[in-house]
């Protein structure tokens, strides 16, 4: 893996890898395991959302005890969600859709976003506050790869994350499109493999996952 600053930029967080899970805890205890099998498996850009009460407790443990993941904060809504995350030692944020509000407070914040996008207007809402590393959410149920094929001409100079819907079987004919850099998956840290404390399998998972082709 290539070294990273202190502050990783959207495009750095969106090229490191095929794949950027999209984490729901609900136990402390399975943070800290949960993103070192991940690592160990060849990713480590890891998207906690906050969706659930233990979210910031969980950046935070990952932050302090795993220090080759690099963790961010999913499901970032507003000003305040950007700010516990950082406060909790999160690296990068990801949202739903984008705000002003939220690309502000992130660029205030040294905070990476990956601001969601489903519409040329909000792709051109972001450019203009100059954001070019979006994520497509959610993918499938927005047009999936036709979707994205389309926005190729017009906006050629954008990558994205497509999330929503993204499975195993599925990533490959995302990653081969050009105009996409990664994928954002939650099959990569399954909820039964959290709750029975099966990392050998996340790691094998994430293995997988870091090893898929991208065009």
């Amino acid at each position: 893996m290539k070294p990273l600053s202190a502050r990783p930029t959207s495009r750095e967080v969106m090229e490191d890898a095929p794949v950027i899970p999209v984490i729901v805890l609900n136990d402390v205890a399975h943070a800290v395991p949960l993103a070192r099998a991940l690592v160990a498996g060849g990713i480590r850009m890891l998207e906690v959302t906050l969706r659930t009460p233990v979210a910031l407790a969980c950046i935070e443990a990952i932050a302090k005890d795993v220090p080759d993941a690099v963790v961010g904060a999913g499901t970032v809504r507003s000003a305040a969600d950007a700010q516990a995350a950082a406060l909790a030692g999160a690296r990068f944020a990801v949202s739903p859709g984008y705000t002003r509000a939220v690309g502000k407070a992130c660029h205030d914040l040294e905070l990476a976003l990956l601001p969601g996008v489903a519409t040329g207007s909000e792709i051109m809402m972001a450019q203009e506050d100059g954001y070019t590393a979006l994520k497509f959410f959610p993918a499938l149920q927005a047009g999936g790869t036709a979707m994205l094929k389309a926005w190729h001409g017009p906006f050629n100079d954008v990558r994205f994350c497509p999330t929503g819907g993204i499975t195993a079987q599925n990533a490959r004919e995302f990653l081969a499109l050009p105009n996409v850099a990664c994928v954002g998956g939650s099959w990569i840290s399954p909820a039964d493999a959290l709750a029975s404390g099966d990392w050998a399998r996340v790691t094998r998972l994430a293995a997988e996952a870091a090893a898929l082709p991208r065009g």
